[in-house]
């Protein structure tokens, strides 16, 4: 499409969305999708036919502070006037933070060069006390208590190039399944919560929610942070920890040149 192209970001409350892409089941009505909300709400900015592409296809449940999205249409608006128009015709669970022209070459998947995502839980919640209430839908919740220094000890596991077989879904749809973790590291947030921080240039299919059970089964004791290596290097998914639920898990930053 000719015209003009730009970088948005945005971000969103994925709890009542089906994810990030587009869904429209023939004989049905398309699902409520974040990339279905902004389209509709850009082409009733531009009066005209509009494109749209995200850096990252996130999952149902899964929210976003930095999702990166280009919007290509043929009427060129004023970058600022179009961040009000768009906010002002989005639902309540989407705002968009910043509007840029960018260059018809730009690609946010293929230019993407690190993105950082964050996992966040409340732990010990045997204790109804330290269940969350307000904080439930962004936080998952594990009932014992974990111990959080040996998840410390084997989050720096993960870092480096390995082959993530063991660590995403069957017909995960991918030629190959060898990843570089840059970072991946645990902090205590506050009493009974903690977050798991984990940035890379791409990941697997369910990838971070499997990494994140893997770290609670070593929370749990039932891992030790020195099996990590091993749990990776054998590609079975039986192995792995579990794959945590969708609304701990947020998109929090993408870096391009």
């Amino acid at each position: 499409m000719g015209g003009v192209k730009y970088k948005v970001t945005i971000s969103y409350d994925g709890t009542d969305f089906h994810g990030w892409q587009k869904q429209e089941p023939p004989h049905t009505e398309p699902l409520r999708t974040v990339q279905g909300e902004i389209e509709k709400a850009a082409i009733d900015v531009a009066r005209a036919r509009v494109l749209t592409l995200g850096a990252s296809r996130t999952d149902a449940g899964v929210h976003a502070k930095g999702q990166v999205a280009v919007i290509s249409t043929t009427r060129d608006i004023e970058p600022e006037r179009f961040l009000y128009a768009i906010n002002s015709r989005l639902p309540d669970d989407i705002k968009v933070t910043t509007v840029e022209l960018a260059p018809f070459s730009f690609d946010p998947i293929q230019g993407c060069k690190s993105k950082g995502y964050r996992y966040q839980l409340f732990h010990g919640c045997c204790d109804p006390r330290n269940k969350p209430l307000f904080e439930r839908r962004v936080h998952a919740i594990v009932m014992p208590e974990l111990n959080v220094k040996t998840m410390m000890e084997a989050a720096p596991h993960f870092v480096g190039e390995h082959d993530f077989a063991g660590f995403t879904k069957m017909n995960h749809g991918r030629e190959s399944t060898v990843r570089t973790i840059d970072a991946c590291y645990v902090s205590v947030l506050g009493e009974h919560r903690i977050a798991f921080d984990i940035a890379g240039k791409g990941f697997l299919w369910n990838m971070i929610r499997i990494i994140a059970g893997t770290l609670v089964d070593v929370g749990l004791e039932r891992t030790l942070p020195s099996d990590i290596p091993e749990i990776i290097a054998s590609g079975e998914r039986t192995r792995a920890g579990k794959t945590m639920p969708p609304e701990g898990l947020c998109l929090e930053w993408i870096k391009y040149d």
